[in-house]
C-alpha cells in the first residue's frame, strides 16, 4: 500500500511529462525527405515487374501442377468431393434433397407455365440444369433451377415472337396448341443456349465483375417490378379468361385493362378452385413461420395442395363438369438433345444478354451471402461458368434459362444442406418423376399452379418496404430503386433493365463530378480530422491546409478540383505563377548589364547564381539574385 502511494507521484510527473511531449510532436508537422527523380526512386526501390505481368506470363506456360490447378478450378467438385465427410453431412445433405425437390416440383410446372411452356418442360429444366450445376458450381447452399423472374423474362420472349394470333386454325378459330408449343420450346431452349454461350464466355474472360453494375437498389427494385409483372401474367388463370397477350412497352397497363373488361367472362369454377388453392398454401406457410423450431423439414404445402387438386379435379371431373382448364398430357420420359436453331440467334441475342445478366446477378448476390454465413469462398467467374454450362447443356435437352430461387435456397439451408450433394439428390428425385410419376398430374387445374406462384410471390412483392429504410439511409440509392421500379413496370422487363442501368451509371458521373470537398481540421485532444465546417471544435494546423476530396481526380473533375482547391485555401497559384514569370523577366534584365561587366573584366570571373526554386516565392515574393566573384 505504501509503495503505491510512494510511486504515485513519480507516475503523475512521468504521465505529465509525456504528454508534453507528445503534445510538442502534435504541434511539430515539419517534414523533411531527400528529393528524388523517378529514376532515383526506381533505383532505390529496385523496380521489378508487377505481379499481373508475371501472372500473364505463366498463363503461356504448361506443367502437370498448372493443369491439375486448372482442373480442379474449373471442375470443383473433383476438389471438394473426395473430402465430403459422409458422416457428418450425408444425412442433412438427404434430407436438404428430398426437401427442395418438394418444392422444385410444384415450382417446375408453375414456372413452365409461366414461361408460356407445357408444364413438363419446368421438370426438364428442374434435373439438367441442377445436376450440371452441382459438377461445376462453388456455392453449397443455392438452389439452381426455375425461378419466377426468368421464367416472366422467358415468356415475354415467347409469347411475342410465338403468339397466339400466329397459330388460329381457318376453320374454327381455334389455336393450334400443339404447333404454338412446339415453336415455344424451340425459341426457349435456343435462347436457353444462347443464354449460356453468354455466362461461359463472360466467365471464360473473367467478367464476373460486370454484376458490380447492378446494385441493391438496382436489383431489389428489379425483382419487385418482375414480380408485378409475374403477378398480372397470372391474372388469367385465375379468372380463367383467354387474352390476346400484349407484349412491348406499356404492355402491363394493356393486360390490366384487358382482365377488367373481360372479368365478366371469368369462369366461377377456375376463380374458386384458385382461390381454394391459394387460402391453403398461406395456411400452411403461416404453420411453417409458427413451428418452425418443433419441425425438423418444413410441411410440403406446396406438393400436398398438388396431389389433393389433382385428385380431386380427376374424382369429381373439373374440366368436364366446370369447364376448369388443367395441365393435359404429361409425356413419359426424357426428350431426346435437339440442336438449337441459328436462324432464331439474331431475335433472341439482345434477350439473351439480359437474361444471362439477370440470372447471374441473382445467384450471385444469393451465393455471397450463403458464403458470408458459412464462412467459404464464392468465384464469381466460374459460377459466371457454371450458370452457363447449365443453361448451355439444359437448352440442348429442351430447358428454358434457369438462375437460383431464394426460398428454395433458404430450405436447403435451413434443413441441413451442407453441400450441391443436396442438389444432386433433388434432381434424381425429379429424375424419378419425369420417368415414372409425371402422368399423374395431368388433371392438375392451372389455376392451382397460378396460385403456387402468386403465393410465393409475397417475398418479393414485400421488396416495397425498402423504400423507408432507404429514405432514411441514401436517397440516392432511393432514386435508382424507383426509376428501375417504374421503368420496369412500363418499358417491359428488358429495356426496363437498359434504363435502369443507364441511369445508374449515370449517377456514378454525376457523383464524381459533384463531389463534397472539405478542409480538415483538428479535433482538440485526439490525433482526429473531421470537416471544419460540420465540426465546430475542429480546428486547421496553422501554417498547413488539409484540403479532402470525396471523388479520386481524374480528367472529367480535374478542372472542379482545381477550382475548389484554389477556393477553399484561399491561395490563386494562377496568380502566384504569373507573378513569378514577371519577376524572373525583371531579374534577367537586371542580369544583362553584370553579364557585360564580367565579360568586359579580365583578371576577375563572375558566376551568377540565380535562385528560381518555387521555395522562394512566398505569398507572392520572389528571392533576389547575388554575384559573388570566383
Amino acid at each position: 500500500m505504501g509503495l503505491s502511494e510512494a510511486s504515485g507521484p513519480s507516475d503523475s510527473q512521468a504521465l505529465l511529462a509525456t504528454t508534453e511531449v507528445m503534445e510538442l510532436k502534435r504541434r511539430d508537422y515539419h517534414v523533411e525527405r531527400p528529393l528524388l527523380s523517378q529514376e532515383q526512386l526506381e533505383e532505390l526501390g529496385r523496380r521489378g515487374s508487377a505481379a499481373g505481368t508475371r501472372q500473364g506470363r505463366t498463363w503461356f506456360q504448361c506443367s502437370r501442377a498448372q493443369a491439375r490447378a486448372l482442373l480442379l478450378r474449373r471442375l470443383p467438385v473433383l476438389a471438394w468431393l473426395p473430402r465430403y465427410p459422409v458422416r457428418d453431412w450425408l444425412l442433412g445433405d438427404m434430407l436438404s434433397g428430398l426437401s427442395v425437390a418438394i418444392m422444385q416440383l410444384p415450382q417446375g410446372l408453375a414456372y413452365a407455365l409461366l414461361a408460356g411452356l407445357p408444364p413438363v418442360f419446368g421438370l426438364y429444366s428442374s434435373f439438367y440444369p441442377v445436376f450440371i450445376y452441382f459438377l461445376f458450381g462453388t456455392s453449397r447452399h443455392i438452389s439452381v433451377g426455375t425461378f419466377a423472374v426468368m421464367s416472366v423474362m422467358v415468356g415475354s420472349v415467347t409469347e411475342s415472337l410465338a403468339p397466339d394470333k400466329d397459330f388460329l386454325q381457318a376453320l374454327n378459330s381455334t389455336v393450334d396448341t400443339k404447333a404454338r408449343d412446339t415453336a415455344r420450346v424451340q425459341l426457349a431452349s435456343t435462347l436457353s443456349v444462347l443464354v449460356g454461350l453468354f455466362q461461359v464466355g463472360l466467365g471464360l474472360v473473367h467478367f464476373g465483375f460486370v454484376v458490380t453494375y447492378l446494385s441493391e437498389p438496382l436489383v431489389r427494385g428489379y425483382t419487385t417490378a418482375a414480380s408485378v409483372q409475374v403477378f398480372v401474367s397470372q391474372l388469367k388463370y385465375v379468372f380463367g379468361l383467354h387474352l390476346s397477350s400484349p407484349f412491348g412497352p406499356l404492355s402491363l397497363i394493356y393486360t390490366v385493362l384487358e382482365v377488367c373488361r373481360k372479368l365478366p367472362q371469368s369462369v366461377v369454377g377456375t376463380v374458386v378452385t384458385a382461390v381454394v388453392a391459394g387460402v391453403v398454401l398461406v395456411v400452411v406457410k403461416m404453420l411453417n413461420d409458427k413451428l418452425r423450431r418443433h419441425l425438423p423439414m418444413p410441411l410440403p404445402g406446396e406438393l400436398l395442395t398438388l396431389i389433393g387438386a389433382t385428385g380431386i379435379s380427376y374424382g369429381v371431373g373439373l374440366k368436364q363438369r366446370f369447364g376448369v382448364d388443367v395441365v393435359g398430357n404429361i409425356p413419359v420420359g426424357l426428350v431426346p438433345p435437339a440442336a438449337p436453331s441459328p436462324q432464331l440467334f439474331a431475335k433472341l441475342v439482345g434477350n439473351a444478354f439480359t437474361i444471362a445478366v439477370v440470372g447471374f446477378a441473382i445467384a450471385i448476390s444469393l451465393g455471397k451471402i450463403f458464403a458470408l454465413r458459412h464462412g467459404y469462398r464464392v468465384d464469381s467467374n466460374q459460377e459466371l461458368v457454371a450458370l452457363g454450362l447449365s443453361n448451355l447443356i439444359g437448352g440442348i435437352f429442351q430447358c428454358f434459362p434457369v438462375s437460383c430461387s431464394m426460398s428454395r435456397s433458404l430450405v436447403q439451408e435451413s434443413t441441413g444442406g451442407n453441400t450441391q450433394v443436396a442438389g444432386a439428390i433433388s434432381s434424381l428425385f425429379i429424375l424419378i418423376i419425369i420417368i415414372k410419376l409425371g402422368e399423374l398430374f395431368q388433371d392438375l387445374p392451372k389455376a392451382v399452379l397460378a396460385a403456387t406462384i402468386i403465393v410465393n410471390l409475397k417475398g418479393m412483392l414485400l421488396q416495397v418496404k425498402d423504400i423507408r429504410p432507404l429514405w432514411r439511409a441514401n436517397r440516392v440509392d432511393l432514386l435508382i430503386w424507383l426509376v428501375t421500379f417504374v421503368a420496369t413496370l412500363l418499358l417491359n422487363l428488358d429495356l426496363g433493365l437498359a434504363v435502369a442501368v443507364v441511369f445508374s451509371l449515370l449517377l456514378v458521373v454525376v457523383r464524381t463530378q459533384l463531389p463534397h470537398y472539405s478542409i480538415l481540421g483538428q479535433v482538440p485532444d485526439t490525433d482526429v480530422y473531421r470537416d471544419v465546417a460540420e465540426y465546430s471544435e475542429a480546428r486547421e494546423v496553422p501554417g498547413v491546409k488539409v484540403f479532402r476530396s470525396s471523388a479520386t481526380v481524374y480528367f472529367a473533375n480535374a478542372e472542379l478540383y482545381s477550382d475548389a482547391l484554389k477556393h477553399r485555401c484561399g491561395v490563386d497559384v494562377d496568380d502566384l505563377i504569373s507573378r513569378k514569370r514577371k519577376l524572373l523577366r525583371k531579374q534577367e534584365l537586371k542580369l544583362k548589364p553584370l553579364r557585360k561587366k564580367a565579360a568586359a573584366s579580365k583578371g576577375t570571373s563572375v558566376a551568377i547564381d540565380v535562385n528560381t526554386s518555387d521555395g522562394n516565392i512566398d505569398s507572392g515574393n520572389v528571392g533576389g539574385f547575388k554575384a559573388k566573384p570566383v
